[in-house]
């Protein structure tokens, strides 16, 4: 019998696949590292990542992979060479250029040494930051930033080398393009928050003065993913140091959690905010793994589905309406006595505190923008990693006015720069922007969207987003979906007028 031949498309999406399933080998060690590896693993463990690294890294660059790609495309000048291509499959090869363009230009020795090194810094950290130890990472973040820095070269810029790390994680965003956006939405959230600060706060003791059992807490939990599609037979969650979510497939992914005995809601919304992550890996087109289709936009559109669901959705009265009753009855004797409208104040809270990630919606995009100012200087060489406490405990005074009493609650407290991700933070900010813009179009598409969550109906927030986002996959890039959804550029308005709208109510403004 003779052989069957392949497509040209199909035979680079055959040999994309293959480099997809490898990554999610490499995705399942860096799972387990964080949730269920013995510490002293670590070892094995970062020779074990820096091989995968280098497997998935040589596959995505490999000669097979450059022939095919080569025949549906113009590696130099991007063009489309197979004219039979759909617009999807068109797509599709562009967005393998662009990859296949990035990873080429890192050297396999080099993607070894970063995948090693940001292993045992993301174990440094871990226990740096247990024992409230800056000097004992300084080292490894050292290490991390000299490789960012190289990273940057490797992949070349136009105007700052920072712009190359941002591009990886938000395609076509520069440095020029995010600091005047950060600089007004910093200005529109300090004066929101100086006018809450001048009112009286509402009580929220009553929530934070008792503690909560870890099995109750992880069965509401659960109970919360099942409420938003989530099945145990393609979805777990597991308890770790920094909540993630990591996609191993469609069929398989992984949430975590953080469990805090007196502080029930940053376990609440740290699973609402990681399903949101969930769903959007789970409801790509599956038809198309190992493809750009089948792959999310960018990090900022995805923090967009996190954020959307865990504060348009997660911290609304309808949503409480519906789950509240239901915490209640997980734990009377903490809740049974509190009512709603209590304790919807108390989720809506609003005072500058030092963990971005228990941050409330007024003060949660100043957390990011220090961070983008701080890694910023990192990379361009202006602040030194052993300045990095003061530098950073200077910029929580200026813009939330407290400081940090140790640096476990001040420059350790997130996971990202050990994991070598500089240039990720903006991203952070840029999905609570686009979630506001998103959310406007979703009001519009379901005026009584209201009183469908108020009876824990979710499921159509779930196929609102399938169909106007996450069956797209990378055909569009961010700032095309966002055009295309909301028929409007990118612009913070949105949230500011979102948060405005919100918390005059709550404040009496």
């Amino acid at each position: 019998m003779a052989k069957k031949h392949l497509s040209p498309f199909s035979e680079a999406h055959k040999l994309s696949k293959t480099s997809t399933l490898l990554e999610s080998v490499y995705n399942l060690l860096e799972w387990d590292q964080e949730t269920y590896m013995p510490k002293d693993a670590i070892e094995y463990r970062s020779e074990q990542i820096e091989l995968m690294a280098s497997i998935v890294h040589k596959n995505r660059i490999s000669p097979s992979f450059k022939k095919a790609l080569s025949k549906l495309i113009n590696l130099e000048t991007g063009d489309i060479l197979d004219t039979s291509l759909s617009p999807e499959e068109a797509a599709c090869v562009r967005e393998w250029r662009r990859d296949y363009n990035q990873a080429v230009k890192l050297p396999s020795s080099f993607v070894k040494l970063f995948a090693k090194t940001t292993s045992k810094s993301l174990q440094a950290w871990s226990e740096a930051k247990k024992e409230n130890n800056f000097k004992a990472f300084a080292p490894h973040l050292e290490k991390v930033v000299t490789l960012n820095k190289k990273k940057a070269e490797y992949l070349g810029y136009k105007d700052h080398p920072y712009d190359a790390l941002l591009d990886l994680y938000e395609p076509g965003m520069t440095t020029a393009y995010l600091t005047p956006l950060f600089a007004r939405l910093k200005t529109s959230l300090t004066e929101l928050l100086r006018k809450i600060e001048a009112k009286p706060k509402h009580p929220r003791d009553f929530i934070v003065n008792k503690p909560y059992e870890k099995e109750g807490q992880i069965r509401f939990g659960n109970l919360l993913l099942r409420s938003m599609g989530f099945t145990e037979g393609m979805s777990r969650l597991d308890i770790s140091s920094h909540p993630f979510c990591n996609s191993l497939n469609p069929k398989d992914v992984r949430m975590t959690t953080r469990i805090i005995p007196n502080l029930p809601l940053s376990n609440i919304f740290s699973v609402v905010h990681e399903g949101g992550h969930g769903i959007y890996e789970a409801q790509l087109n599956e038809t198309m793994y190992g493809s750009p289709l089948c792959s999310s936009i960018s990090l900022g559109v995805h923090e967009s589905q996190s954020r959307f669901w865990e504060t348009l959705i997660g911290r609304s009265l309808p949503f409480w309406n519906h789950f509240y009753p239901l915490l209640q009855k997980e734990f009377p004797e903490q809740l049974g006595n509190t009512p709603l409208e209590e304790f919807y104040l108390a989720v809506n809270y609003v005072e500058p505190s030092l963990i971005r990630v228990e941050a409330d919606e007024v003060t949660y995009c100043l957390h990011v923008i220090i961070r983008f100012e701080l890694e910023k200087a990192l990379i361009e060489g202006s602040l030194k990693v052993k300045d990095l406490p003061k530098a950073w405990n200077e910029k929580m005074k200026e813009s939330l006015n407290i400081s940090p009493s140790s640096d476990s609650e001040g420059c350790l407290q997130d996971i990202h720069w050990s994991m070598g991700s500089l240039g990720y933070f903006p991203t952070y900010a840029l999905g609570n922007v686009y979630a506001a813009q998103f959310f406007a179009c979703f009001e519009k598409s379901h005026p009584n969207w209201e009183e469908r969550v108020a009876k824990g109906d979710l499921l159509f927030i779930r196929q609102w987003l399938k169909e106007n986002l996450h069956k797209y996959g990378r055909q569009y890039s961010p700032l095309e979906m966002i055009k295309k959804i909301t028929g409007q550029e990118v612009e913070e308005k949105f949230y500011v007028q979102y948060l405005e709208s919100k918390y005059k109510k709550l404040y009496n403004l």
